[in-house]
């Protein structure tokens, strides 16, 4: 964990806050002995005030929220007992399409087949154009006969793990504990701006970017989490040393469809986290800008979080070939 190998780690980030590719950017890398290196350039917010990025700015973590926490809990739930991953969702929600008891196909979809967009989903909808009440929206996801197609990545999945953790734990999402550095919105301190959203008529900071998640109430199954580069190394680090539970690790590391497991992609040819990685590497990545990757097989992971969508996101910044450069950069500098 030299200062010299994470220099070289965070070139390709640093060229592109540099060539004004992205605001800001920070590069975290933890081992699975705990050694750590970090580091940052750029801004956490161009509008309406710019302000320096800092290690400690919190960034909202959009779909990475589904791995650390959706996943996370899911999974824990399961290995309580309190849900079998392979039974219908019906069993926390059994007013799911409730009108079509018989025949709606959304009755038969199981946890596992959300986990891992194992189902005929769509990958997303404006739910938020549907009206402002949480409680009414919800109520909207799941009476709604979705329309059907070929399995995709689907935020819908997570909108309805959410709402089956909230009514298998009979609290919102953000009661549940988070360690220090992750949280659900908004953050306990300094927050990377994401975008000028013109729904909302003002520059996103420190609430949820995600339209569905802020009209859901801030958190929902699929987006809402915020981060420290330091929370969520402390996340990876607990996947890599043994502490998390064996059964949360086989289920977030065995394929259960394409090239997915319950929550993560794993590595395919061409995917974000580089061609360097080993073959037992686990990835996710987050619509604003954010990324974590574990390679089980070096005891390594990184994180690369960036504001991209700031202060729009109808610009091309290049942000695949940014994380694929990363990860190849961060293999051959510490793997």
């Amino acid at each position: 964990m030299t200062a010299d190998a994470i220099e070289r780690a965070f070139a390709p980030a640093r060229a592109a806050v540099e060539e004004r590719c992205i605001p800001g950017a920070t590069l975290g890398v933890v081992t699975a002995d705990g050694r750590r290196a970090v580091r940052f350039a750029g801004m956490a917010a161009l509008v309406p005030d710019p302000e320096p990025l800092t290690e400690t700015h919190w960034f909202d973590l959009a779909s990475v929220s589904k791995v650390i926490a959706t996943t996370t809990m899911i999974l824990t739930l399961a290995e309580q007992g309190r849900l079998d991953l392979d039974r219908p969702l019906t069993d926390a929600i059994p007013d799911l399409r409730q009108y079509d008891v018989a025949n709606a196909a959304e009755r038969r979809l199981t946890f596992r087949d959300c986990l891992a967009h194992r189902t005929f989903l769509p990958a997303v909808e404006p739910i938020y154009t549907y009206g402002s009440d949480p409680e009414r929206l919800r109520a909207f996801v799941l009476q709604r006969e979705w329309r059907h197609g070929p399995p995709v990545y689907s935020d819908i999945n997570y909108i309805l793990l959410g709402i089956a953790i909230e009514r298998l734990t009979g609290a919102p999402l953000s009661a549940w504990p988070l360690p220090p550095g992750l949280a659900f919105g908004p953050p306990p301190g300094p927050a990377v701006a994401t975008e000028a959203c013109t729904w909302r008529g003002r520059v996103i900071k420190g609430e949820v970017h995600d339209e569905n998640a802020w009209a859901l109430g801030g958190a929902a199954g699929h987006a809402g989490l915020f981060g420290t580069v330091a929370g969520v190394l402390g996340h990876a680090r607990g996947l890599l040393d043994g502490s998390a539970s064996p059964f949360l690790l086989d289920a977030i590391r065995t394929r259960v469809h394409a090239d997915r497991t319950c929550g993560w992609e794993r590595r395919f040819a061409g995917w974000h986290g580089g061609d360097a990685c080993s073959p037992e590497t686990i990835g996710h990545t987050g619509f604003t800008g954010t990324g974590l990757w574990v390679d089980f097989g070096r005891g390594l992971a990184w994180t690369l979080l960036t504001n991209r969508v700031h202060p729009t996101r109808h610009r091309e910044t290049g942000i695949l070939e940014l994380r694929r450069a990363t990860g190849n950069a961060v293999i051959e500098a510490f793997g």
